[in-house]
């Protein structure tokens, strides 16, 4: 019933008893020959079908046999088997086959059998007919159990197999960022390992032979040995975190965190760039995605300056808040809002590590000339 729909399954069990009380009830009133006895089976008969949810066996042996009292003592003709077709559809709907085949069984015959002896204003036929078609009531009320029973089973394995379904796409789906994690792996190594270590090497030499002369070594090669040096242990972690199934955020990554903001800052002095670090506020541990993104950020904006503000002096400012981080790297180069630059790689980069944290990014030219990038990083959820 729809006005019954969202209830607690107890209080539409209860509302359904009562309404049949209601009805059989009307019955017996207006039934001659009834009286408190078929009162008293009618109201058992009906309100034991509060159980049919929980106990479909109580119902069906209580108001079959209350149901027989009230059939055999007061004849009132086919509504006496409203409570024992409904017993017999929930004990069906339970699983049970024999037990309501017996209770159907047993009501008819004894109904037929004292009809027939007792019956005075009524034809054998027609009491005959009557009773068939009750039969046929009964049968469609199994027939309909069955029905539903099975399509209940259909919808649970339906259900089943969906959620197999989707369990069985994550695995596959993990798998394969798991051997294209691999892949990349593979190919970072086979392409940058191999000419980074010619670097360093070639770096170390040129270090060595002049240092072996006794030659002034120029910090330009330093600054390339210090910086291929860096540049292997980055990318040994950064291999070994692809490589790491169980580390898919990359959070096992220690060399990528604002502990070696000072190493960072000095590796770019030694190229020639006059920097500057001022930290504010109270330092604390930071979660390690925000940790490594503000390192990249900073380590990507000052190789910008390096690059494309030839002699600008850089300023890297780090405030460390209660709800967020404030990283921001300002220049006095030649970036101006006339010629912004055109943004590449780096700058999208940044973008997408603060998004992925739910952050802001402003990266623009200065009105008093130059370029600021100023990252917020909120050290909550990102949202």
């Amino acid at each position: 019933m729809t006005f019954l729909r969202g209830w607690h399954p107890l209080a539409v069990d209860s509302a359904l008893a009562a309404v049949v009380a209601a009805m059989l009830s009307a019955t017996v009133l207006v039934t001659p020959q009834a009286g408190a006895l078929d009162l008293a089976a009618v109201l058992v008969g009906s309100l034991s079908l509060v159980a049919w949810r929980r106990a479909p066996l109580v119902p069906l042996a209580v108001g079959t046999v209350s149901m027989l009292v009230f059939s055999v003592h007061a004849q009132p003709g086919p509504p006496a088997a409203f409570p024992v077709l409904m017993a017999v559809f929930a004990a069906v709907w339970a699983g049970h086959r024999l037990l309501p085949a017996l209770a159907g069984a047993v009501f008819l015959g004894v109904s037929l059998a004292v009809n027939l002896a007792t019956a005075t204003g009524q034809s054998p036929k027609d009491i005959v007919q009557g009773t068939t078609l009750l039969l046929g009531w009964f049968l469609a009320s199994a027939v309909t159990a069955t029905v539903t029973r099975q399509r209940q089973a259909y919808l649970e394995q339906v259900e089943q197999r969906a959620v197999e379904a989707e369990r069985t796409r994550e695995e596959v789906a993990r798998r394969r960022a798991g051997e294209e994690r691999l892949r990349i792996a593979r190919e970072l190594h086979d392409s940058l390992t191999h000419s980074i270590s010619v670097i360093k090497v070639q770096a170390g030499v040129a270090v060595h032979l002049a240092r072996k002369r006794g030659e002034d070594v120029p910090g330009a090669l330093l600054a390339i040995q210090e910086a291929s040096g860096d540049a292997m242990r980055e990318l040994r972690a950064t291999l070994e975190v692809l490589r790491d199934t169980d580390d898919p955020d990359g959070s096992g990554a220690q060399d990528s965190r604002l502990d070696r903001l000072d190493d960072l800052v000095d590796r770019a002095r030694s190229t020639g760039l006059a920097a500057t670090v001022t930290i504010s506020g109270v330092r604390h541990e930071l979660p390690p995605e925000v940790d490594r993104a503000a390192y990249r950020i900073v380590q990507e904006a000052l190789t910008n300056v390096s690059r494309h503000a030839g002699g600008a002096a850089a300023s890297v400012r780090v405030d460390f808040g209660g709800d967020e981080l404030v990283v921001q790297v300002d220049d006095d180069g030649l970036a101006s809002r006339d010629t912004p630059p055109v943004p590449g790689v780096g700058l999208l980069g940044m973008r997408e590590r603060v998004t992925a944290l739910g952050g802001r990014l402003r990266a623009e030219p200065r009105p008093e000339g130059g370029f600021t990038v100023r990252a917020e990083l909120p050290l909550g959820e990102p949202t």
